[in-house]
């Protein structure tokens, strides 16, 4: 007795018919289609066995409804984009969806390298410096004037000089007499420390930090022979071409602060009318 060869669902015989297995089970035509076939994105209706069933993302197309949204020209074996479920040509798309280069004016193709820069787009090789005009790509660049320029460019043009190194000035720096210094090359005349952010003071256009212009320059105090700077409002007695701090304006003898008070002299020495009285 001859075997059954039915169709795994609608079990009718198969003999003398085309089938089309599945999983090892095999089904006629009509019940394939009805339980398997993909449904068209385009017509609606079953991609059959004998059609191409074309794929993307999960969607599915007959080879003749795979077309640009826009043009309905083929897609089939060409580029195309898509946008909001719409599938497009590269034209279609790049006329109502792709930017155009700043640069150029020309439109920037879908899958084409791009720099973007404040809601602005150019060509990889449209995005140049201005002034040497090589691709800046991914290299740091310095806007201005609406023009794009490569740092070592921008030096060069536009970049203070220190007037200590005579290098570009790119981030800070420090301003005396009207020029431009970087920060670590402000420093003390003297001890050679940096002097930004520091008080400090000058002599002969020279800068010199607080202490090494009290050491150099300062009179001393007459009473404790440290120098007197005169600066930041410190108060000081002068007397016969000699100077002295407040506190240490006292009398020789009894210490008598004599700032504000009368007072005598004894050779070198400073005295209280008291003490002074048998002079």
């Amino acid at each position: 007795m001859t075997e059954r060869f039915d169709c795994h669902h609608c079990e009718e015989s198969l003999f003398g018919k085309k089938y089309i297995l599945r999983e090892d089970s095999p089904y006629c035509v009509a019940c394939f289609e009805a339980l398997y076939a993909s449904t068209c994105e385009e017509c609606g209706k079953p991609i059959g066995c004998d059609c191409k069933d074309l794929s993307y993302k999960d969607r599915h197309w007959h080879e003749a409804c795979f077309q640009c949204f826009r043009c309905k020209s083929s897609l089939v074996d060409k580029p195309f984009a898509a946008k909001e479920d719409q599938l497009l040509c590269t034209d279609c798309y790049s006329h109502e969806y792709s930017s155009k280069c700043q640069e150029c004016k020309k439109t920037i193709m879908p899958g084409t390298r791009k720099m973007e820069y404040k809601d602005s787009s150019w060509h990889e090789t449209c995005f140049v410096c201005r002034r040497c005009q090589q691709p800046i790509g991914t290299k740091s660049f310095i806007p201005k004037d609406n023009q794009n320029f490569c740092v070592p460019c921008y030096e060069k043009q536009y970049a203070l000089q220190c007037v200590q190194c005579q290098k570009p000035i790119t981030t800070g720096g420090v301003t005396y007499r009207e020029q431009p210094w970087h920060r670590e090359c402000f420093v003390c005349t003297a001890c050679k420390k940096p002097l930004s952010g520091q008080r400090f003071t000058s002599r002969e256009e020279f800068p010199y930090c607080l202490s090494c212009f009290c050491d150099l320059y300062a009179k001393k105090c007459a009473g404790c022979t440290h120098p007197i700077s005169g600066l930041g409002g410190t108060k000081y007695i002068s007397f016969e071409e000699r100077q002295w701090h407040n506190d240490c304006f006292n009398c020789k003898k009894c210490s008598l602060s004599l700032v504000g008070r009368g007072f005598l002299t004894e050779r070198d020495d400073i005295l209280c009318p008291d003490c002074g009285k048998d002079i």
